[in-house]
């Protein structure tokens, strides 16, 4: 890949001075579905992005409360937001049709809940034309309702150790956390809307097979805001399961990418991994979770002695897994 950043001649919220009319055009992508306690922070955040030359696509995705008024309030506020909308479909058709739209030589996303920082995009876009870079991505921070937030975190530099091994093992960032080359998403063939609660994760995978230039911004920038409800990353079971399958086709894939590996390190990135989120979903008694992800690994046949009991436990009625690992705790 590593195609050159060419000048771009769109308009969008452009602010054209002699200083930034060169700079090429960076579209965000947006899915938006009942989203109207947060959709006009995150709007607003795009908008005083530090980075002049900024256009947002948001595609209403059927929602239920005001989210559609309220874009169409802000579309005549700011002249770069475009408002699309559709039947409910979920974020991933969404974004797909917002990426049919777009401008710009450069994407980002960001979902109606989230925000960034306000140079987020000028230091991603800085990051990737020094570096002549494809993807350009940062640290980010969760941001908990009504609970503690969660830890700064800066992701390792992946591209100074081999990113497959990396990737493999988890979704390397979020789905707001970096800035991307259009001409790679476009190859990629944008995201696909197979196991749902993975697809962030399927996209970054389907992208590193194509280019492997990234580079890091070791800064905090982008902010995931957790509020636990309708979010989906907050079933843990149905997100391992789907992982394990975006990481299997992956791997079945990409066998010239990934011939200098192992077969027991595809391994412990594979089945590997159902025993450590069934454990890690045991002892934080998400025991919904560690009942379905202990079945699964006894189907994959990834276990050892040691892991039997819990297998076997895993293997009662719903509520009886549930009461007697309480009492056992008690």
């Amino acid at each position: 890949m590593n195609e050159p950043i060419t000048t771009t001649q769109h308009s969008a919220t452009d602010s054209s001075t002699d200083d930034n009319v060169n700079l090429p055009l960076i579209t965000v992508v947006m899915p938006c579905f009942n989203a109207e306690a947060y959709l006009q922070e995150a709007v607003e955040c795009v908008f005083k992005q530090s980075y002049p030359r900024v256009e947002l696509i948001v595609v209403d995705d059927g929602s239920h409360d005001s989210s559609y008024q309220l874009l169409l309030q802000l579309a005549d506020k700011h002249p770069g937001l475009q408002v699309l909308q559709q039947v409910n479909a979920g974020p991933y058709p969404a974004r797909n049709r917002a990426l049919a739209q777009a401008k710009g030589e450069l994407i980002a996303f960001l979902d109606a809940d989230d925000y960034w920082a306000s140079d987020c995009l000028s230091t991603l876009y800085h990051s990737l034309l020094e570096s002549d870079a494809d993807l350009s991505y940062c640290g980010w921070q969760n941001v908990v309702e009504g609970g503690e937030n969660g830890p700064a975190y800066i992701p390792p530099a992946y591209e100074d150790d081999d990113i497959f091994v990396a990737f493999l093992k988890g979704c390397p960032w979020p789905i707001h956390a970096a800035l991307t080359k259009r001409c790679l998403i476009e190859q990629a063939g944008g995201f696909s809307t197979r196991c749902f609660s993975s697809m962030d994760y399927d996209f970054w995978l389907r992208l590193s097979a194509i280019s492997q230039h990234i580079v890091r911004t070791p800064e905090v920038l982008a902010f995931y805001r957790w509020h636990n409800e309708g979010q989906i990353s907050s079933i843990k079971w149905r997100q391992v399961i789907d992982a394990l399958q975006v990481k299997t086709d992956f791997i079945a894939a990409q066998p010239k990418l990934l011939s200098h590996l192992i077969p027991a390190q595809l391994d412990d990135v594979t089945r590997g991994f159902i025993s450590e989120q069934a454990y890690d979903a045991f002892w934080k008694r998400d025991l919904v979770s560690a009942q379905k992800l202990f079945r699964a690994l006894m189907r994959n046949g990834y276990w050892k002695k040691s892991d039997l009991k819990y297998i076997l436990l895993s293997l009662l009625p719903p509520p009886f897994f549930r009461r007697l690992v309480r009492l056992m705790g008690s």
